[in-house]
């Protein structure tokens, strides 16, 4: 599986953001879809994800009530709608995908995204 990560961007405090990641290679439907973001000098953190149905969707606490993570099987794309930004978002946000496993657990995802770039300036 091939993961196309885009949307991010600079934008103020306050401001949203959506974020696309479309895939191809394989059957979108068998995957579960993750967002996970990384802050230079900070661990990988765990976003939000979301099973195959679009059921159930999960969120890292410090996205919760923010955050909502979508996906469209018809269109290979899983999406990450970001409201109410603040400058601790800042990070390389990068998509991800497993047949099954733990949720928030980076490790258990087989296929990544190249990251993109969301700056938030206050």
């Amino acid at each position: 599986v091939q993961l196309q990560a885009s949307g991010g961007g600079s934008v103020q405090d306050g401001d949203s953001l959506t974020l696309s990641c479309t895939a191809s290679g394989d059957s979108f439907s068998n995957y579960m879809m993750a967002w996970f973001r990384q802050a230079p000098g900070k661990e990988r953190e765990f976003v939000g994800a979301i099973q195959w149905s679009g059921n159930w969707p999960y969120y890292g606490d410090s996205v919760k009530g923010r955050f909502t993570i979508s996906r469209d099987n018809a269109k290979n794309t899983v999406y990450l709608q970001m409201n109410s930004l603040k400058p601790e978002d800042t990070a390389v946000y990068y998509c991800a995908a497993a047949r099954a496993g733990r949720l928030v657990v980076s490790a258990e995802y087989d296929y990544w995204g190249q990251g993109t770039q969301v700056t938030v300036s206050s």
